[in-house]
């Protein structure tokens, strides 16, 4: 056990594997372009937050936006992933609180790339054995330096 999961309270350890295994799956699910893979890690009431629109919707609603990223990938047209590196992680045994910078990265059939790094938080609640997220606040652009600095942390 690292010293810093000896500091955690206990069942914290725990928790931290199973938010780092929620976070893992919807990696997969971005990168294999599983798209009710992805759905299924949110909640149905779930909220988004945009920073850039400044303007709150329904998570639904960006999901149908970015159901044609997932099929394209899952087609082959479009590489895609995504991964998370945290600041901040709160929470309880049924709740989280996790503050962090994600990198979501493509690469369409010509070469194009892209690799967008944003500042995020997200609220989760779980629901029986699974981790559910209820709102996604993607809050604004990120440096590579920033992202870079998490992983020192």
């Amino acid at each position: 056990m690292s010293g810093l999961q000896a500091a955690l309270a206990p069942g914290e350890a725990e928790r931290l594997k199973e938010l780092d295994a929620y976070w893992s799956e919807v990696s997969r699910a971005v990168q294999e372009g599983d798209f009710d893979g992805y759905k299924a890690t949110c909640h149905p009431e779930g909220v988004m937050v945009s920073g850039a629109s400044k303007r709150s919707y329904p998570l639904a609603e960006a999901l149908a936006g970015w159901e044609k990223d997932f099929i394209a990938t899952k087609q082959g047209k479009l590489k895609a992933s995504v991964q998370f590196r945290f600041s901040k992680r709160f929470g309880s045994s049924t709740t989280a609180h996790e503050t962090g910078i994600f990198l979501y990265s493509t690469e369409d059939e010509l070469g194009g790339r892209a690799r967008d790094y944003v500042h995020f938080e997200a609220l989760l609640i779980k629901e029986g054995d699974k981790w559910k997220i209820l709102m996604e606040y993607q809050k604004s652009n990120a440096r590579p330096s920033q992202w870079d600095a998490l992983a020192e942390e």
